[in-house]
C-alpha cells in the first residue's frame, strides 16, 4: 500500500481559520494567537503550550536534572510521584531515579552486611561495594549529561523493567 501525497495531485493544503467568539459576541476570527493545530512557527501540531488546552507546561531542564542527582534526587522524585502530577517525561525520570537509588541502597546494604558477617571475603565485598557506588554515580552523571544534550534519559532494559514494575505502583 503506497500513500499519495496531496501535493502530487495538485492539491494545496491550507490550515483552517480558527473561528471563535470575538469580544462583542460575534463569531469570527479570534485574537488568541495562531489557529488551533498550527504552532507559532507555522508547522502543524498541537498549538502552543498553555493555549486552548489544559496540558501542563513542560518542566525546565534544571528541575528534571535535580531528579537525577545521585541520592539527593530521590526525594524530589518521590514527591513528584506522590503528588502524581507532572509530565510523562518527569514521571518517567522520577521512577528511574527512585529505582536506581533503591537498587543501589539495597545492594550496598547487602554487600556491607555480607562483608561484616564474612571471615573470608570482607575486603572483596567492600571493593565490590565501592565499584557499585561509583557505578551508580557515573550512571547518574551520564543520564544528566544526556538530558542536557536533549537526548533520551532512558537506560536500555532497566527503564523498561522500571516502567513495568514501578509503573503500576508509582504513577
Amino acid at each position: 500500500m503506497s500513500l499519495i501525497h496531496p501535493s502530487s495531485l495538485g492539491v494545496r493544503l491550507t490550515p483552517m481559520k480558527n473561528f471563535e467568539p470575538k469580544e462583542n459576541g460575534e463569531w469570527g476570527m479570534g485574537n488568541s494567537g495562531p489557529p488551533l493545530g498550527i504552532r507559532g512557527n507555522g508547522e502543524w501540531g498541537a498549538g502552543e503550550q498553555g493555549e486552548n488546552n489544559n496540558a501542563p507546561s513542560p518542566m525546565p531542564k534544571t528541575q528534571l536534572l535535580l531528579h537525577l542527582v545521585p541520592i539527593v534526587g530521590f526525594f524530589p522524585s518521590l514527591w513528584t510521584l506522590y503528588r502524581g502530577q507532572g509530565s510523562r517525561e518527569q514521571l518517567a525520570i522520577s521512577r528511574l531515579s527512585i529505582a536506581l537509588a533503591l537498587t543501589w541502597l539495597l545492594t550496598y546494604l547487602l554487600l556491607a552486611t555480607g562483608a561484616a558477617a564474612s571471615d573470608f571475603f570482607p575486603l572483596r565485598l567492600f571493593i565490590l561495594n565501592s565499584f557499585l557506588t561509583s557505578g551508580y554515580f557515573l550512571v547518574s552523571i551520564w543520564l544528566i549529561l544526556r538530558l542536557m544534550q536533549g537526548k533520551s534519559s532512558r537506560l536500555p532494559g532497566f527503564s523498561n523493567l522500571v516502567e513495568r514494575v514501578l509503573g503500576k505502583y508509582l504513577s
